[in-house]
């Protein structure tokens, strides 16, 4: 009778310490998941682009302004440079037909890799699955979108331009042209408004003496 009631609290005591185990287990395992949640599976594909244009590994990837990815390599050759973007869901799916541009935006001029798609999807084409999207490891061109170095330099261009003197002798001779073209027209159309007016009082005359 002993040794049974002995062999009771023993399993009635590993028992125990086996149910705690197994709850702080599941706190565990609670926790950890609420912190690192499971993320969803993505894909990736090619960019090719003339220059880097400031791009860099960790860039972000943006679909119609909205943060869907990043940059994850860069490869430099002789005459291209080709990007891997990495897109963070596959639930993501990009037209075949967008155009994919690496732009300046902010005051700190960040680069950015935009995605704008060039056709109006619908419901219906959304859910065919004959249309045609972006396919994983794909190769496509990329191009360069708003830079703001460029307009900087257009601006610069075209301010040096207005101070050329030569611009100037043109902008003059021009005006001074047309001031006597001006003229010339004022003259013509008084000229014409005279000989109507005499071509007027002729026809005038000419009916009262046939009339009279």
């Amino acid at each position: 009778m002993l040794i049974l009631t002995k062999f009771y609290r023993s399993k009635k005591k590993y028992l125990k310490i086996s149910l705690g185990i197994l709850i702080f287990s599941f706190f565990i395992m609670s926790f950890a998941l609420f912190l690192f949640p499971f993320k969803q599976k993505g894909y990736s594909f090619f960019l090719e682009f003339n220059n880097s244009y400031g791009l860099k590994e960790g860039t972000s990837v943006n679909y119609k302004g909205v943060k869907i990815g990043f940059v994850n390599r860069i490869s430099v050759h002789l005459n291209k440079v080709v990007v891997l973007l990495s897109i963070d869901s596959s639930n993501v799916l990009i037209p075949s037909s967008s155009i994919f541009e690496a732009n300046q935006i902010g005051l700190f001029n960040d680069i950015v890799v935009s995605i704008n798609s060039s056709d109006y999807l619908t419901d219906n084409i959304l859910c065919n699955s004959l249309y045609d999207y972006v396919k994983p490891y794909s190769y496509i061109k990329g191009y360069k979108g708003i830079n703001y170095n460029d307009l900087i330099r257009s601006t610069t261009r075209i301010s040096q331009r207005f101070d050329d003197p030569r611009f100037f002798s043109l902008f003059y001779l021009l005006l001074k042209n047309g001031i006597y073209l001006s003229d010339e027209i004022l003259t013509l159309t008084y000229n014409m408004s005279n000989c109507f007016y005499l071509f007027f009082d002729f026809t005038t005359l000419m009916l009262y003496q046939y009339i009279f």
